[in-house]
């Protein structure tokens, strides 16, 4: 089974950082796409930043210079450096992964999700 666990979420000030992380097993594609999502109370999910099966990223506007993805293949893991964080920064933080055919673009919809974790700003 697929698994994807995050981590590294808490509370901080505005203008702080945090470094989430999220470890995936039992995902077995070769080709890929992988990103974070996050959802404030009573509101859609909101794509932060993704990694397309050809590894190019693609971030919100509204976290563009802020936050920065990347990913550990030797670690199985998946991370998000999240600077210069504002208080609307303030989600549940999902983590998320699709085997796509290579090259193709990314779906809109996800068949695998983590639990989240919670990031709150202040």
């Amino acid at each position: 089974d697929v698994q994807l666990v995050e981590s590294g979420g808490g509370s901080v000030q505005a203008g702080g950082s945090l470094n989430l992380s999220c470890v995936e097993s039992g995902f077995t594609y070769k080709s890929y796409c992988m990103g974070w999502v996050r959802q404030q109370p009573g509101k859609q999910r909101e794509w932060v930043a993704s990694l397309d099966s050809r590894r190019a990223i693609t971030n919100a506007d509204s976290v563009r210079g802020r936050f920065t993805i990347s990913q550990d293949n030797a670690k199985n893991t998946l991370y998000l450096q999240m600077n210069s964080l504002k208080p609307e920064d303030t989600a549940m933080y999902y983590c998320a992964a699709e085997g796509v055919v290579a090259g193709s673009r990314c779906p809109d919809e996800y068949n695998y999700w983590g639990k989240g974790t919670q990031v709150t700003v202040s």
